[in-house]
Parts: structure tokens; C-alpha cells; sequence
């Protein structure tokens, strides 16, 4: 998950994402074509030839240190620096708690990720990145650094399953203006962030989910609109993607994959809507709203695929 408004960017020289509010309805159920213009937000004409997104799950995928997916929640934090689970089968919004973060001075969370055993990880507009209790919202500041590489002082991210049945944080950079600077990867055990390539083609800032089959998916959005695409983990290359009817440029956004859905949390900077998208029927249903801005969503690789 993440968050920006650019206005407030501009002010801050952070970037950050969030969401927003609105009632019960159904979007149009077919697909929308992507836009061929390559204007800047909008992804380059080429993503019009890709497929669209497939999350049919993998079969013989074997989790390690798994509980019942069932039970598991996708977890939020708000620019006001509040802490909730997220249950999809009831829609149920749940406080864990408040960020008091030490360190964080005037900072507000920007992203967050979830691994499997209920840690989160949640980068601020400063930078610092935090573990953080999704059953207290006890924080500690890690020793992460970007090594300086452009981009990466703020990101995107979320954690995908790999071969080994372990699970690696991956991260897209936010930059202030412009497409985002490439895919990485954060080894945990020293908090180094490690290039992985650019997008391609190439794309705006975003979020990142992943899955439990290995498979890792970014969101993005565009002036009245926004997309959600599959990404190769090895490459960053764009794999196939789905445009959606909501959202816009300056929102505030966040997004997890949780029982063949993705469930998107955008704002335009205040209240939060949680969109509901079906990749197998393309439908995009806004199915509730909560008052705060959401900036990061993360959920366990445990998660019902």
C-alpha cells in the first residue's frame, strides 16, 4: 500500500497516497481499454496490447507457517495515523490502534505491507521505515536505507511468495514527479534495498500486492481512472493489465489481493472508498466507505487466493 495528494506534495516535498468515500454501486462489468495515449500518468500505448489479468491460482503451491486463510484481514493505516484490520467477507472496518512512532516527528505513514506472521512494514513521508504489530500497532524503526538510489526515499510495496515458500518485500519507487523509477526488493535481515529493474514500459507511482502463488500486482491512478497490472518480480516487466473506471490522479490509494479480488482504498482527501475489482468478470463495485484516508493497505501471502 500508499498514499499521495501532490498538492499537499508539493508543499511537504513527500509524496504520500491515500482514499476516499462514496456510496453503494456497480460499475459498467466490461473491461475498459486502455487509453493509447501516452500522456504523462497514463501508461505508454504499448500496455493496450497486453492481456488481461488472470489470478487464477496456481496449482502444488505449498505456504509455510500458513494460518487459516479464512481468518486472515487485510490491514490499513490512515494519514491520521491509525491502525485497522479490514475484513472483506463482512466489510467490517476494526481499530487496532494508533502510530506513536518514535522518530516520526511531523512524518504520516505513506505504505504499508503485511508478512505472514502479522508484521507490517510501514514507510513514512520522511522515509524511516517502521515494523509495526498489526495485533497493537507497537512501532520500531528499522535501519533501512536506500543506499541512495533515486526514487526509493519513498515507495510502494508489498510482500509475494517465492519459490522457496518464503516471502520477499518488494517495492516500487515513488518519485515526486514523473514515472516511478523501477521495482526493488528489501532484505530484511540487513533492511537493504536491492534494484531489481525498471517497469516496462514504464509507469507511474504505485502500490504493490502480492500473492501466496508467487505473484506480485501494482496500482496506479490516472486522471479519471486507474489501473491494476501483473509484474514480472524478475524483470519488472508489465505483464497484463485491467483498467478500472475509479479513481483519479491526485488520490490518495492503497490496494491487496484477498479471495480473488483486489480490493482498492482511494481518497481524494478526506473519507476513504473501498472498491471491490473482479478480474474475471472486469467489475469494479465501490462497496464502503470509512471516514478516515487510507494510505497503505497490506495483507498476508496467507490470504485466500
Amino acid at each position: 500500500m500508499k498514499r499521495l495528494r501532490f498538492r499537499l506534495l508539493l508543499l511537504s516535498l513527500l509524496v504520500a497516497c491515500g482514499s476516499r468515500t462514496g456510496l453503494l454501486f456497480e460499475d459498467d462489468p466490461s473491461p475498459v481499454p486502455f487509453d493509447a495515449g501516452p500522456d504523462v500518468g497514463r501508461p505508454d500505448a504499448s500496455l493496450d496490447a497486453l492481456p488481461s489479468l488472470d489470478v487464477t491460482p496456481k496449482p502444488d503451491v505449498v505456504l509455510l507457517d500458513c494460518p487459516d486463510a479464512s481468518d486472515t484481514r487485510i490491514y490499513v493505516v490512515t494519514s491520521q495515523n491509525e491502525l485497522f484490520s479490514f475484513y472483506p467477507p463482512t466489510l467490517a472496518f476494526k481499530f487496532v490502534g494508533k502510530l506513536v512512532c518514535a522518530g516520526s516527528g511531523s512524518a504520516t505513514p505513506f505504505s504499508m505491507a503485511v508478512d505472514r506472521k502479522g508484521i507490517a512494514h510501514v514507510v513514512y513521508t520522511d522515509g524511516r521505515l517502521y515494523r509495526v504489530s498489526t495485533a497493537t500497532a507497537a512501532c520500531a524503526v528499522t535501519p533501512y536505507t536506500s543506499g541512495g538510489r533515486p526514487g526509493f526515499l519513498t515507495f510502494g510495496m508489498g510482500f509475494s511468495a517465492e519459490t522457496d515458500g518464503t516471502d520477499r518485500l518488494y517495492v516500487a519507487s515513488n518519485p515526486q514527479t514523473g514515472n516511478s523509477n523501477g521495482l526493488g526488493s528489501i532484505d530484511l535481515a540487513a533492511y537493504a534495498l536491492r534494484f531489481v529493474a525498471p517497469f516496462t514500459p514504464p509507469i507511474p507511482r504505485a502500490e504493490l500486492t502480492g500473492t501466496g502463488d508467487g505473484r506480485l500486482f501494482a496500482y496506479w491512478p490516472i486522471s479519471g481512472g486507474s489501473f491494476i497490472a501483473e509484474v514480472n518480480k524478475v524483470n519488472g516487466r508489465v505483464v497484463a493489465a485491467d483498467r478500472l473506471p475509479t479513481g483519479d490522479t491526485n488520490d490518495a490509494f492503497a490496494f491487496a489481493f484477498w479471495g480473488g479480488s483486489f480490493w482498492v482504498f482511494h481518497s481524494g482527501g478526506g473519507p476513504t472508498d473501498v472498491t471491490r475489482f473482479d478480474p474475471g468478470p472486469k467489475t469494479a463495485t465501490t462497496v464502503t466507505t470509512m471516514p478516515s484516508t487510507i494510505v497503505g493497505a497490506g495483507v498476508s501471502t496467507c490470504a485466500p487466493q
